[in-house]
């Protein structure tokens, strides 16, 4: 059995279930017969960067990786908009107004903490049971409701140009679930009296995972050619380092693996990852000292 994270510096044009599927396809050239294997959220074609692919058990904890916060570094190009609102698309508004340094400076305050926005019509979104981009590229007009995320930090890493007009401009920003950067940078653009699109996109972290855990395509690629795998995935656990372990002993280990509750344990009410050494049992949720489980992990070396 084979569990854990596989963190891929996804390369540019590759789709996230491209990716997923060249982590199974070397996980069966290396011998690993079939496994399974998800993402923990998409990255566009042509987004670059951390793409974490949970394999075996891991892919329990998808959906934690889904709700994680995100971090972006983006250019904006300004003087057009264009209907993808990157530089896929075909060009639906032009202006000839460049923003100076100063203007940048006063705008970006207000697109940080909770913000409302509107995610661009090629989204993944559901619309009365198609995909959005699926409607928007047979022509159909797509009005999607504007939501509510959350902008933590949003850091100008373009040197300071004086007063004169700037062509475009490159930021990070720290993100709520749910935060479409595309939309982020048309809405930056126009509050500077202009627009613009995406250039560039690349995702430097998601959840606990960034840059110095991925590996490249290459180095997937690797594996189904003999490479070790344990030189490139990391163990499930990965994922809960911001989460307080919960040591279990045999009988203990025993019982939650069955799903029984544990009751009368003296902890704060939360959520914790319960071990049996150093190997996870499950997440249990603690609430007025009872401990339920809400995901079990199927882990052969759990004591039984």
């Amino acid at each position: 059995m084979v569990n854990g994270w596989i963190i891929l510096d996804k390369p540019h044009g590759l789709g996230s279930t491209q990716a997923v599927a060249a982590v199974k396809r070397n996980l069966r050239q290396a011998g690993y017969g079939k496994v399974k294997v998800g993402h923990g959220g998409t990255l566009d074609p042509l987004a670059t960067g951390v793409l974490p692919i949970a394999v075996g058990e891991a892919t329990k904890l998808a959906g934690r990786m889904l709700d994680a916060t995100k971090e972006y570094a983006f250019t904006v190009q300004f003087g057009r908009e264009t209907d993808t609102l990157d530089l896929e698309g075909k060009v639906i508004a032009e202006s000839d107004r460049r923003p100076t340094w100063s203007e940048i400076e006063a705008v970006l305050p207000r697109f940080t903490g909770p913000i409302e926005q509107v995610p661009p019509a090629y989204s993944a979104l559901m619309v009365d049971g198609a995909r959005a981009y699926d409607l928007a590229r047979a022509g159909e007009a797509v009005d999607l409701p504007a939501r509510s995320v959350t902008v933590f930090s949003l850091t100008s890493v373009t040197a300071d140009q004086g007063e004169g007009a700037m062509s475009e401009l490159t930021l990070v920003a720290h993100v709520s679930k749910g935060t479409y950067i595309r939309s982020l940078a048309r809405d930056i653009a126009r509050a500077l009296g202009t627009v613009g699109h995406v250039t560039m996109l690349r995702r430097l972290r998601a959840g606990p995972f960034d840059l110095g855990h991925a590996i490249s395509l290459d180095n997937l690629n690797d594996v189904g050619k003999g490479a070790p795998l344990e030189h490139v995935i990391l163990p499930l656990e990965a994922a809960l380092v911001d989460i307080p372990a919960l040591n279990l002993d045999p009988e203990q280990a025993r019982a939650v693996r069955q799903g029984r509750v544990l009751a009368g344990l003296p902890l704060p009410d939360g959520l914790y990852q319960a071990l049996s050494g150093t190997v996870p049992v499950a997440l249990v949720e603690f609430a007025g000292g009872d401990a339920r489980v809400v995901r079990g992990f199927n882990l052969s070396d759990v004591a039984e």
